[in-house]
């Protein structure tokens, strides 16, 4: 199956190499590990943790609504304004100011505010999925905010979930939101065959084993978008679980994609996108064609899970 669509300007692309935002970069994922961990902790349970991710609106990012009994919450990164914004069913609305300041100092705000406003709700404070964790509350280290950068980090998740959500138009089974998870700050969208996969061996660093192995409990395909880190520059990911043996030699496209050994999953490195005259049709091509593998080699039902939108005239 080919996806097309209207090129995007190549401009649309903007340059975000780690060195030049880290200390934001770092800063931020803090943050929205605090909003993300409270959706996590009040919004009802749902397969492969589809309850705990954020979501990318036209103005950052959003928890999308969280029940609070009987009314309900959201809270989102408006990175126009540079401010969280707390929003309730019953007319409330909180605004904290995202500028340089620390994770503990943000911390409290956030939950000073809900519980301002009569919002009761309590998180483990030890971050995930990162090097030498400090907890919300005692870190004062990480405290950096470049609204510039910031705006960048939006705009291109922007690009992205564009792209992410054309791919997952064109699949009848099931299939997660695009959605960021703020553990390991990217976003991605997971297809599924329909089959239950072998338990998952865990041992993923900053996560417990029971987490990934609900993560991973069905045969899956997942691609997304991460902003990369120490030395690895932001890139377009794909990979599958379980992964046979061959899936690394499978035949994928564009030619500027590969797989990485380190990491264990086909990339495509973002700057090589930007530098590309048509980076909308790099991007689905290496979507499709890394699904491709996945389904061709773990021998899915492929002509009862894809889909093409039914289109008038």
């Amino acid at each position: 199956m080919t996806i097309s669509i209207a090129n995007s300007s190549p401009h649309v692309w903007l340059p975000l190499p780690v060195a030049a935002w880290q200390d934001t970069y770092q800063t931020l994922h803090l943050w929205t590990q605090i909003i993300g961990k409270i959706r996590l902790a009040l919004a009802p349970k749902l397969n492969h943790w589809w309850h705990s991710t954020l979501y990318v609106t036209p103005r950052g990012l959003t928890t999308s609504t969280i029940p609070d009994g009987t009314r309900s919450f959201q809270i989102t990164f408006d990175f126009l304004k540079h401010q969280l914004l707390i929003e309730t069913s019953d007319g409330i609305t909180k605004t904290i100011a995202l500028a340089p300041r620390s994770v503990a100092d943000f911390y409290q705000a956030v939950m000073r505010t809900l519980k301002d406003i009569g919002i009761e709700v309590q998180i483990w404070t030890m971050p995930q999925e990162i090097a030498d964790p400090i907890p919300f509350e005692q870190d004062e280290q990480h405290a950096a905010y470049d609204p510039e950068f910031a705006q960048r980090f939006w705009q291109i998740l922007m690009q992205a979930d564009r792209l992410l959500t054309v791919f997952r138009a064109h699949y009848a089974g099931k299939c997660s939101p695009v959605h960021f998870f703020w553990g390991s700050f990217d976003l991605a969208v997971t297809r599924f065959s329909g089959q239950r996969a072998p338990e998952h061996p865990g041992g993923v660093p900053g996560m417990a084993d029971w987490v990934t192995r609900e993560a991973y409990s069905h045969e899956v395909s997942s691609c997304g978008f991460w902003f990369g880190g120490g030395s690895i520059e932001a890139l377009f990911y794909a990979y599958a679980y379980p992964a046979l043996e061959s899936f690394k030699d499978y035949p994928i496209q564009p030619p500027a994609a590969f797989y990485s050994a380190d990491m264990q999953e086909f990339i495509l490195p973002y700057e090589t996108l930007r530098q590309s005259d048509d980076p909308d049709a790099m991007v689905l091509e290496f979507l499709q064609s890394t699904y491709e593998a996945a389904a061709n080699l773990g021998h899915w039902n492929c002509a009862a899970l894809e889909y093409k939108p039914v289109l008038k005239g």
